[in-house]
């Protein structure tokens, strides 16, 4: 018998934004001190995105069964968020770096608005992410 009735689905993604935004400045603020509220955002360990869709992958697996096609897909949705975060993502901030040095060098002594340079993930924060996601997918089974 379900806990909250239908109310684990739509919770759980807000959870798992919560935690892996909460570890990721718990990380930054060890790693960076003050400089972490300046980090909040894309990139950086965990991958939010990554334990968003892990998060209801697991827990669909776990109500509709591994083997149901509700599951096959949010596998694949998961895939996708994960070669998002390590290809596309990371170029666009290794972009964003080589304009912002570009930029820098054009305006010299002009002030101008620098692009966000964390865009992507590396596999460890990617990791990271997957592991807050089926913890939180498993927590959340267990409300079901």
């Amino acid at each position: 018998m379900e806990l909250f009735p239908g109310l684990i689905y739509p919770a759980l993604p807000a959870a798992a934004w919560f935690a892996s935004g909460t570890l990721k400045y718990a990380v930054n603020r060890v790693r960076y001190g003050r400089r972490a509220n300046e980090l909040i955002g894309n990139g950086g360990f965990p991958s939010t995105h990554t334990s968003i869709v892990a998060s209801m992958a697991m827990l669909i697996g776990f109500d509709q069964g591994w083997g149901s096609p509700l599951f096959g897909l949010a596998v694949a949705v998961t895939f996708i968020v994960v070669i998002d975060a390590l290809g596309i993502r990371r170029a666009v901030g290794e972009a964003a770096k080589r304009i912002n040095a570009l930029s820098a060098g054009l305006a010299a002594g002009a002030e101008t608005a620098r692009l966000r340079e964390r865009q992507g993930h590396t596999r460890l924060e990617v990791l990271g992410g997957l592991g807050v996601g089926l913890a939180l997918g498993w927590a959340g089974s267990l409300l079901l």
